[in-house]
């Protein structure tokens, strides 16, 4: 199954030095032991949130598969690394994972209807969402249906100071907007 995995810098995690390609071992327990991975790419920043010393890859989970339902973690035998992921690519898949699951639940890392970036990102869900950031944040938004809740567009982008600008609000058509606080 495709799902996402993050680590220290050069593919290191908890001590253990993956490789690109096929890593095994022989158990999986998602509380003790095992390859650890998440479905929702969102999932990852939960064990590895400083994005500026991590690693984002897009992987393959396979053999034994363990999971705890405490979010979208999962514990297997065998895991291909495959891709590394940029920041835009990693929330580009986060905004997808969001609107092939409409009806999952939340990462704890999306805001409902309003965010300010913090860490580096906002992610904001919600009919008419909004965010704003600093120079060097990400912004990710995904505008829901007002009835069924299904994921009708999305938005992606970078605080840059030239075309986004900072302390700015914007909306998922990426134009600025005036929020009221509430």
């Amino acid at each position: 199954m495709i799902a996402y995995k993050a680590f220290g810098n050069g593919l290191t995690c908890r001590g253990y030095r993956f490789v690109m390609g096929l890593n095994k071992t022989e158990k999986a327990n998602c509380c003790e032991n095992g390859f650890h991975c998440a479905e929702n790419p969102l999932d990852c920043l939960t064990y590895y949130s400083d994005m500026d010393n991590a690693e984002y890859y897009i992987v393959d989970a396979s053999g034994d598969i363990d999971e705890d339902g405490s979010d979208t973690k999962i514990s297997c035998t065998e895991l291909t690394v495959l891709r590394k992921l940029t920041k835009r690519d990693f929330f580009l898949h986060s905004l997808a994972f969001m609107a092939d699951h409409p009806r999952r639940e939340w990462s704890i890392h999306v805001l409902r209807d309003r965010a300010e970036a913090s860490r580096g990102y906002a992610v904001v869900r919600g009919i008419d969402p909004a965010a704003r950031g600093k120079c060097g944040d990400i912004l990710a938004f995904a505008k829901e249906d007002p009835v069924g809740g299904h994921i009708v567009q999305i938005g992606l982008t970078q605080v840059d100071g030239i075309r986004i600008m900072a302390d700015t609000w914007y909306g998922t058509d990426l134009m600025e907007r005036q929020v009221a606080l509430i």
